[in-house]
């Protein structure tokens, strides 16, 4: 006989004391069929607890007897209790146990019952059926006999017992015999897929099959002369089902799926428009709506073509196809999980397990009863995913690809008119094709209901513990937990309103090394060297203005505010932190002049955009560094003059005194020097703000216009933007730049940066030509500040330049501080893209929320 061993669950042996339970285990173990972890023994934990498996309380006086009785059933007693423990952190791990002990009485047997639906996994019976007579030869051998009288009462209990099991509600009921020849099947998960090639996992199809056809040849499937779609690579694809219904050709989508499913050339996973079709087409009686009821169409059409033979044989191929579907699937990669995909959902304690509830909660997700038109009200079960598989789902349809607390939903409503998706794994790239029509025919598009709602405050609880940010320039960006709390309650008190905070620029790193050139922390050839050892050839140097980082999003006029934010405003200036860049009077009165030049040149309308975002550099710096000058730069500045000034004056008037002095007089004459450096550079960024024309903002990245960003454009095209706003408003400053190509080139550049930082200009900042650069596949940093010998001053102390401590900063590790550049900014274009795009204000504010949050990672802030 075979017996199939399940991949996780109970098994149960049942049967009297030696029937040969513990002596199968040993043989299943010595065979590596079990391995001994699997097995989980009464009389060994009896052993745990109590130091014996076994008291003998035959044949004593009563009092001896009663006292060894009580004291074997509560060891008895604790050792199930500890067992049972074991055995349900086993089940909630979706492990597989075989209980060795006798489980004749049905209390005993329901309880694993019970524990292993509880868990979601499967529970199997395994009865030794030995006779008797065998069982008490067996016993005189023993080391601890029962004893004839316990082993009859057994056997008479088993016998009685053994006709109930079958009604108890195992999965599977297995009788073995001492005479039985036994082929033992070891299982494997049936919702486990190995990634192999690669899998590409497609969104609803909904009966778009000619989208579904153009996404397959986008993706790199070609037809073969048996119609099959095969990838030339070995690649499958998986559908997270609902392949059918709503759509015009569910026919050929369903007969699609079924002929590559039943080849091994693609998979399915079950879903509630392929459930309720299922039952219908075994003849239950459903109802079917929001499109099912088109199947009935579509068979009844059959039957007239090609007969009632043919649709009945049609339709139990349909339903078997259907009913086999699984209710998820765990992709794999070198044998460890991956990724999950579910058609509706899923919660983590149900991932690798099957059961009824699983599948009716991957079917339709979380829901707490129903609209007024039948459609479920749908709770968000993503908030409650926390381990490190990315779940992949559908059934709720969502403009863009929705990534959110690792879960990414790709359901982009091609039936209704969106797109049909598909995400590619190992790659986690996604790629899509657009619906042709809205075919659905409902009063009801969800993707208009979602635009209806665009601003909708975001649901805090999706960030609250953690979540991840699929972005299309870096991939998955992860918030962690403890940055996220305290970030919301500052979004709460001090930033601009959340649905102006579109976009939070990323930090600049300096080079991942010190410079080597004598004298120098930073250098501009320590930049070129790095961008060109990426094979980078051309580069723009830019000129850092010392100022302070500022948004500035404007708006042709007040309507077109409200219909992009939802209120009345020509636009928003706001800190790198989020916070009002100005008073709001004051802002009030810069955005106007801004608008009124813009208005004026007819900027507007020459680009037809509604509005502009800009990322500038806004001057002068104690606009919002005052506090700190005072409190910090300036008292330093001055403590040390004086300090400095006097220890010189009395070093002076001692010379030729005491031997040595000479040699201080000249330190303090240089530290001296240094204060008077420290002083210049930071006076040189301040000055008094009386009227606007005494600020300044310069411009370095036109981010957006209407409905298109210019991450395409190089940076010499932004320079060239940054000189046309000049031109437009007073407010607007031009700032120098120069393109690095050649070595000629290249020295002009270090020349130029070395005579402004000698009259105190901070620097410049040294980028890719190419908005977005890549080396090997990866993206690299953005951009690199190099700051002036002078300007450090301020930054690492007015005596950093001594060769003790500039050999010490040297050492500086910079390496967290570009990792965090890079995510950072990948956020803030993924924001701007889906602003742009018209997306939810809370995917829009998942991207600022998180770099806000990568804030608080400890970084050196000098750097």
């Amino acid at each position: 006989m075979k017996i199939v061993i399940p991949h996780a669950g109970i098994v149960l042996l049942i049967g009297p004391s030696n029937s040969g339970k513990s002596t199968l285990l040993r043989g299943l173990v010595e065979q590596d069929i079990l391995l001994p972890s699997e097995i989980v023994s009464s009389d060994e934990f009896r052993k745990l607890v109590g130091d014996v498996e076994f008291i003998d309380w035959k044949d004593r006086p009563k009092e001896e007897a009663d006292a060894l009785y009580e004291t074997y059933q509560q060891i008895s007693k604790e050792a199930f209790g500890m067992m049972d423990a074991v055995i349900g952190a086993r089940c909630r791990m979706n492990k597989l146990t075989f209980v060795d002990a006798t489980h004749l009485h049905p209390d005993d047997r329901k309880r694993y019952i019970a524990m292993a639906k509880e868990n979601h996994v499967p529970v199997v019976a395994l009865i030794l059926d030995t006779d008797q007579d065998q069982l008490l030869e067996r016993d005189l051998h023993r080391d601890n006999p029962r004893g004839k009288r316990r082993i009859k009462q057994q056997y008479q209990v088993f016998k009685r017992e053994k006709r109930f099991v079958k009604k108890e509600g195992y999965r599977a009921i297995y009788t073995v015999r001492p005479s039985d020849s036994v082929e033992w099947i070891r299982g494997a998960n049936p919702l486990e897929l190995d990634v192999g090639n690669g899998v590409d996992i497609i969104g609803d199809v909904h009966g778009c099959f000619d989208e579904l056809i153009e996404l397959l040849v986008k993706l790199g499937y070609e037809e073969n002369e048996d119609g099959f779609y095969i990838h030339p690579y070995g690649r499958t694809f998986l559908s997270l089902g609902d392949i059918m219904s709503r759509g015009p050709k569910s026919f050929e989508a369903m007969t699609f799926f079924h002929r590559h499913v039943d080849r091994g050339l693609a998979h399915m996973i079950d879903s509630n428009h392929g459930w309720k079709i299922a039952r219908y087409l075994g003849g239950r009686n459903v109802t079917l709506s929001h499109g099912d009821e088109w199947i009935v169409e579509t068979l009844e059409r059959y039957e007239a073509e090609h007969g009632e033979e043919a649709v009945n044989e049609l339709k139990e191929t349909w339903r078997s196809f259907l009913l086999k579907a699984p209710s998820h699937l765990v992709l794999k990669q070198s044998a460890v999980p991956v990724a999950v995909c579910a058609h509706a959902g899923i919660k983590d304690e149900f991932i690798g397990k099957e059961s009824h509830a699983i599948s009716d909660f991957c079917r339709y997700g979380d829901t707490d009863g129903f609209h007024g038109d039948g459609r479920p009200v749908r709770k968000d079960w993503t908030v409650h995913h926390h381990n490190s598989l990315l779940i992949l789902w559908g059934h709720d349809p969502k403009p863009r690809p929705l990534m959110m607390n690792n879960t990414l939903n790709i359901d982009q409503g091609a039936v209704f008119g969106g797109e049909l998706t598909a995400y590619r794994y190992p790659e986690r790239t996604l790629l899509s094709v657009k619906g042709k029509a809205d075919y659905s025919g409902s009063d009801s598009n969800p993707l208009e209901e979602l635009a209806k709602k665009r601003l909708d405050p975001p649901n805090i609880a999706l960030f609250q513990n953690g979540y991840s940010v699929e972005t299309e320039t870096y991939g998955e960006v992860a918030i962690p937990k403890a940055q996220i709390i305290p970030t919301i309650d500052a979004i709460s008190h001090y930033t601009v309103p959340v649905e102006e905070l579109i976009y939070i620029p990323p930090t600049m790193s300096p080079t991942p090394k010190a410079s080597t050139i004598d004298g120098f922390l930073e250098h501009p050839q320590d930049a070129i060297d790095y961008y060109r050892s990426l094979g980078i050839k051309r580069m723009v140097a830019e000129k850092k203005h010392m100022g302070s980082r500022g948004i500035v999003l404007l708006f042709k006029d007040e309507e077109a505010g409200e219909s992009a934010i939802g209120r009345e405003t020509l636009g928003v200036i706001y800190t790198r932190t989020g916070r009002r860049f100005f008073h709001e009077d004051v802002e009030g009165r810069v955005l106007q002049s801004l608008q009124e030049s813009l208005e004026k040149d007819g900027y507007f309308a020459r680009y037809g955009t509604d509005y502009v975002l800009l990322d500038a550099e806004i001057m002068p710096w104690n606009l919002k560094a005052k506090e700190l000058i005072h409190r910090q730069y300036a008292h330093v500045a001055e403590q040390a003059l004086m300090d400095r000034g006097r220890l010189t004056e009395k070093l002076e008037a001692a010379v030729g005194e005491h031997e040595g002095i000479s040699a201080w007089l000249t330190e303090y004459e240089e530290k001296l020097h240094h204060a008077g450096v420290f002083k210049d550079v930071y006076e040189t960024y301040c000055w008094d703000v009386e009227t606007l024309e005494d600020i300044q903002i310069a411009p370095f990245h036109v981010l957006a216009h209407s409905g298109e960003t210019f991450f395409d454009q190089p940076h010499t095209w932004h320079m060239e933007k940054n000189r046309e706003f000049a031109r437009l408003s007073p407010l607007f400053v031009e700032t120098e730049f120069k393109v690095i190509g050649d070595d000629a080139s290249e020295q002009d550049v270090i020349d130029w940066w070395l005579e402004m930082t000698e009259d105190g200009h901070e620097g410049i900042v040294i980028k890719p030509e190419t908005f977005l650069a890549r080396s090997k596949g990866k993206l690299v940093q953005p951009a690199i500040k190099v700051r002036g010998l002078k300007y450090l001053h301020i930054i690492y102390g007015m005596d950093y330049t001594q060769p003790g401590n500039l050999d010490r900063l040297r050492k500086r590790n910079v390496s967290k501080k570009q990792k965090l550049a890079l995510r950072q900014f990948a956020l803030g274009l993924e924001g701007i893209r889906r602003f742009v795009d018209g997306e939810s204000l809370e995917r829009i504010h998942e991207c600022a929320l998180g770099t806000l949050a990568s804030n608080a990672d400890p970084v050196d802030p000098r750097l």
